[in-house]
């Protein structure tokens, strides 16, 4: 038996971002701690980035922000002690919480975070950087 079938409307199509692949946006990406958007979802972007290394302290103190690392070992160290990431596991750091995060190798991952959410939260500094589109 087939089902019913579904109609878009021509307009919708043409707003129809196109699909993304997770490891080949990170493919692109050639240098550590420069996020890219992979999507955004309502008032929220989705990026890949490569870490490697340790960042800076910081604390975003409007926002939550989740990691998913999608390959290596990532530590998000913590005032209260250290939280430790490997492939598939998901971490949401809460706002306002002081973190750093750390790796010993090149960790892949995936954040959700505000739209206009600065990666270095409160603690600027030359590890600040723009949020990058990937090349389609």
């Amino acid at each position: 038996m087939k089902g019913p079938t579904l109609r878009v409307p021509s307009y919708a199509r043409a707003m129809t971002p196109p699909v993304r692949n997770v490891q080949a946006a990170l493919d692109s990406i050639t240098e550590p701690w420069q996020p890219h958007r992979l999507a955004s979802v309502n008032d929220y972007d989705v990026k890949v980035v490569k870490l490697t290394g340790e960042f800076v302290w910081h604390s975003h103190p409007d926002t939550d922000e989740l990691f998913l690392v999608v390959s290596g070992q990532l530590t998000i160290q913590l005032r209260a002690g250290d939280v430790h990431l490997g492939p598939q596991d998901v971490f949401v750091v809460p706002r306002g919480v002081e973190h750093c995060p750390r790796t010993d190798g090149e960790v892949h991952a995936l954040l959700i975070e505000p739209t206009g959410t600065v990666n270095t939260g409160d603690a600027g500094g030359s590890r600040t950087a723009l949020l990058r589109e990937l090349d389609d």
